[in-house]
């Protein structure tokens, strides 16, 4: 995963491409339950008489062992019916070709990275994708998986630092200066 995030910055750089981010709010909730599971009833939303009774889950909670595949057997499915093409060689790669337009999203978590070179295809997809999902939108990418995303895009470079992680490691050993 890592080693496709950096290809694909290293392509956006190149290219001049758009490095877009957005987070899916409350992910696993979207998944859906393929066997049947059930669980008690949650605490303060029993009705006087029927407290023996149990709920059966038609979709994913949080907690649940099933709940990382769920939600990414259903973003596959939603993000197929759109066009998109999954990388054979990294799962949560994936492409859409449209004429000469290109985008690539990254599906880490709830975490997506939206890099492509047509402003106009990445927010019909990010307008679809908050049609399907609850979703926030968190603009141009400047910090994804705990690296910080720096970018000249009129020298075509971009840099990528995990100095607040070193600096949290430093603390927590007390090497700090």
């Amino acid at each position: 995963m890592a080693k496709s995030i950096r290809i694909l910055l290293a392509i956006a750089a190149w290219y001049d491409y758009e490095i877009w981010q957005m987070d899916v709010k409350t992910a696993f909730l979207n998944g859906f339950v393929e066997e049947e599971i059930f669980m008690d009833q949650p605490e303060g939303f029993t009705t006087v008489g029927e407290e023996q009774k149990v709920c059966r889950l038609q979709r994913s909670i949080y907690g649940l062992k099933q709940a990382f595949r769920s939600w990414n057997t259903r973003f596959d499915e939603v993000i197929r019916g759109y066009n998109f093409i999954k990388n054979d060689y990294d799962p949560c790669v994936y492409k859409k070709i449209s004429g000469s337009s290109v985008a690539y999203l990254v599906l880490y978590v709830d975490d997506i990275l939206l890099i492509g070179n047509d402003v106009k295809m990445l927010g019909d997809i990010k307008a679809w994708l908050s049609t399907q999902f609850s979703m926030k939108d968190m603009g141009e990418a400047s910090y994804i998986l705990g690296i910080k995303i720096y970018r000249d895009r009129s020298r075509r470079m971009l840099g990528l630092t995990q100095s607040s992680y070193i600096e949290k490691v430093l603390k927590r050993f007390r090497m700090e200066h």
